[in-house]
């Protein structure tokens, strides 16, 4: 008896344990990466004139390059936004970094993969100094 019931709990476990198959995901592929109307620099640009028009900068001590990371959701909107090298009051700064960037009208054409929209990373990069703001 103990050894039939050995073997049923051996059967369940096995069976409760066993893998699902499901569709590797892995092999999928993006077949487009997330675009600007008018490309990068088209939306560097914007978000420049918006940074001018909305931003005082001068309350930020903030020269060199600086490098803007976001996510563009499934709707094409910037989201989740991070600027490195951090500086003094790099908080601020970064509010007053979002609300500009939400200034920016036009939306991205999101990412696909497999012919779904996808959230994808994206990375500018940007020039500032005391005097003016400059981008790559």
């Amino acid at each position: 008896m103990n050894k039939y019931f050995f073997v049923l709990l051996l059967l369940i476990g096995f069976k409760s344990f066993s893998q699902d198959l499901k569709p590797n995901t892995e092999n999928s592929i993006i077949t487009s990466n997330a675009e600007f109307p008018g490309g990068d620099k088209a939306f560097t640009n914007e978000f420049l004139r918006m940074i001018h028009g909305y931003i005082d900068m001068s309350k930020y001590a903030v020269n060199g390059q600086f490098t803007f990371l976001f996510d563009i959701s499934t709707e094409g909107k910037v989201e989740n936004l991070n600027v490195l090298p951090k500086v003094k009051n790099s908080e601020l700064f970064i509010e007053d970094m979002e609300f500009a960037i939400k200034k920016v009208k036009k939306k991205w054409k999101p990412a696909m993969k497999d012919g779904v929209p996808i959230i994808s990373k994206k990375v500018i990069k940007i020039n500032f100094t005391s005097d003016h703001v400059d981008h790559e």
